[in-house]
């Protein structure tokens, strides 16, 4: 019998399109021998064919079918012929075209003879559709950003009126015009509001208002851009609520402020004060108000409140008030001194010129005073110029229990003082309109202040939301021309009385100056208060909760001011004397300038320089 050839290995990478397997094979036992077994070279073939890609390369995870042609594949070539040899080929012998030969199966973008459809079609539904989207994309941006200002412009109701900042910001940079804010001027106030004739014959046009026709509105710190309302207690007038912001809201298109018998802070009633310090401020105009009364016109005790005061001081806020409040100065003389004397008790009459004979003032002086020394702590524009915060009160409202008819007191407020606090209210310095509802007030003032002030009866409807009385000051000031100065107060609408520079002239008798129709930017202030020592309570027929309504609030300037909406007016600057002492403007437990560490600047008459 013919002796069977040894298996040879191959000489050359087999071609073959079908799968080589492996059979059982015993275990590689290593032999004595150093020559190779014929199990080693076997073992040896088969993994140089693995290496080479001609074993296993129609399995696993790139085995897909090969749909493309090739002369020469090694998925469908025969075969080829084992030549002998004594060693394994190596891998250097597999002829380079082995692994470039064929397209890869899982990469179609490298292969260029891959049968791609280029051809373009003007019907394509997906290309129409892509297009369409880019269009889409492309119109919605530009009405975002074009489109959608510009009709937001137009269509915006604006009034044509003229007037300083009107409908924008304020100087002072507080209100700006953003949609989703409230303008200036009230969307919902009436076209046959937007301009008045004032009793100087003169044309006013609206520069703001709030019709409050918005329910729901809340007054938190933060909550609007021109009110806020207090959360303290009003300890200046011994009130015997607190303050609080939650009494205050609008309902049925009416602010209402509540006061309430609860127990909070300590004290047994809650009520609400709002302002617009250092958000809305004006300097000069006509202030209109419409109000209904809380309670009625036969049980005393609830003290509403509709007023005005320069944005240096801040209600219940004393150390702001110390020194400020209700100067309205710009002389240097013994008027800016501590209780109107000099330090020799110069002069005498300031010693017992108060009404019932004693000092006529307990004013600590006017702190920051035409007197003060160059360089001193001074708001500006320079130091020489006489500064304070006088109050302007458009209404105060009491009972009368004399004829039990209601009663508001129409007042300014001023310092520092006349003698015996008696100003001039002789024709034509002072007028009455209709002695027949208003007269003089016989309450003149204290040693805290002067009340240059008159009464005028309004109508019994003019409580609890039944009825509403309209109610205003217009006031007119000029550094450059001071004695044409006035301030007309109205009540139900009409003139009551009027005040004017005159009335409240120098005075020898305690070596006083002229006292100022305010120069000041002033604020508005709504409170609902209550006190012994304004008018005493009525508790045995008073009833809780009171309310206070006020329908609208408008402001309306001559055509042609300057700088008359803002806090901050270039003549009368308050913005960063605020900023440098702004913990006395924000913490209401500072009572007095001494516990602000900050000092009082010298007075160069009553201390030298």
């Amino acid at each position: 019998m013919a002796q069977q050839p040894l298996p040879q290995q191959y000489s050359s990478v087999p071609q073959t399109s079908e799968p080589v397997f492996l059979t059982a094979m015993p275990a590689n036992i290593r032999s004595p021998s150093s020559r190779p077994s014929r199990a080693t070279a076997q073992l040896g073939s088969i993994t140089q064919g693995v290496a080479s890609g001609a074993i296993g390369a129609a399995y696993g995870p790139y085995s897909s079918s090969n749909t493309v042609k090739s002369i020469n594949s090694r998925f469908l070539a025969t075969p080829s012929q084992v030549s002998p040899s004594t060693k394994p080929a190596a891998t250097t012998t597999v002829p380079p075209h082995v692994w470039e030969d064929d397209p890869d199966l899982d990469d179609t973008l490298h292969n260029s003879s891959q049968d791609d459809d280029d051809s373009f079609t003007i019907y394509s539904l997906r290309g129409w559709l892509n297009a369409g989207a880019l269009v889409i994309i492309v119109v919605g941006l530009m009405i975002l950003f074009a489109g959608y200002p510009i009709i937001a412009y137009y269509s915006k109701n604006t009034p044509s009126v003229s007037g300083y900042n009107l409908g924008g910001i304020n100087g002072s940079g507080q209100i700006p015009d953003l949609p989703g804010l409230p303008s200036l001027i009230d969307e919902d106030t009436p076209a046959s509001a937007y301009s008045r004739t004032g009793q100087d014959g003169l044309k006013y046009n609206l520069v703001f208002s709030d019709e409050f026709n918005t329910d729901g509105r809340t007054f938190y710190p933060g909550d609007d851009p021109f009110w806020e309302a207090a959360d303290l207690h009003y300890w200046t007038t011994d009130d015997l609520e607190w303050y609080d912001p939650s009494a205050i809201t609008t309902v049925n298109g009416k602010l209402v402020i509540t006061f309430s018998m609860e127990d909070i802070h300590d004290l047994n009633f809650k009520s609400g004060m709002l302002t617009s310090w250092n958000k809305l401020c004006f300097t000069t105009g006509y202030i209109e108000v419409s109000i209904s009364m809380p309670g009625d016109y036969k049980t005393p005790g609830f003290w509403p409140g509709a007023w005005t005061m320069g944005n240096l001081g801040r209600p219940a806020y004393g150390a702001t008030t110390d020194g400020m409040w209700p100067y309205s100065y710009d002389a240097c003389d013994g008027g800016t001194f501590p209780n109107q004397t000099s330090a020799a008790g110069e002069p005498a009459a300031a010693l017992t010129g108060s009404s019932y004979g004693g000092s006529l003032s307990y004013l600590p002086g006017q702190r920051t005073s035409a007197c003060t020394c160059e360089g001193g702590d001074h708001p500006g524009p320079s130091t020489n110029i006489g500064r304070g915060a006088p109050e302007i009160d458009i209404l105060e409202h009491q009972i009368d229990v004399n004829v039990w008819q209601g009663v508001v007191s129409q007042t300014f407020q001023v310092g520092p003082f006349n003698y015996q606090y008696q100003f001039d209210n002789s024709t034509p310095a002072t007028t009455i309109a209709d002695p027949s509802i208003t007269h003089v007030n016989t309450y003149l003032g204290s040693t805290y202040q002067q009340s240059v002030s008159a009464l005028t009866y309004i109508d019994e409807t003019y409580y609890n939301d039944e009825a509403y009385g309209t109610y205003g000051i217009e006031w007119f000031s000029d550094p450059e021309s001071r004695d044409d100065g006035y301030i007309q107060w109205y009540s139900g609408g009409v003139e009551s009385w009027k005040i004017t520079s005159a009335s409240v002239g120098p005075d020898d008798t305690v070596e006083i100056s002229q006292r100022l129709i305010p120069e000041e930017p002033m604020y508005l202030i709504f409170n609902l208060g209550m006190a012994d020592n304004f008018q005493p309570v009525d508790f045995k027929h008073i009833t809780f909760p009171g309310k206070m309504y006020i329908d609208y609030v408008r402001v309306y300037q001559r055509v042609g001011t300057k700088n008359g909406m803002t806090c901050n007016p270039p003549l009368r600057p308050t913005q960063d004397y605020i900023n440098a002492h702004i913990e006395a403007y924000t913490n209401p437990n500072l009572t007095t300038w001494e516990q602000t560490g900050f000092p009082v600047p010298s007075n160069s008459l009553y201390d030298g320089c």
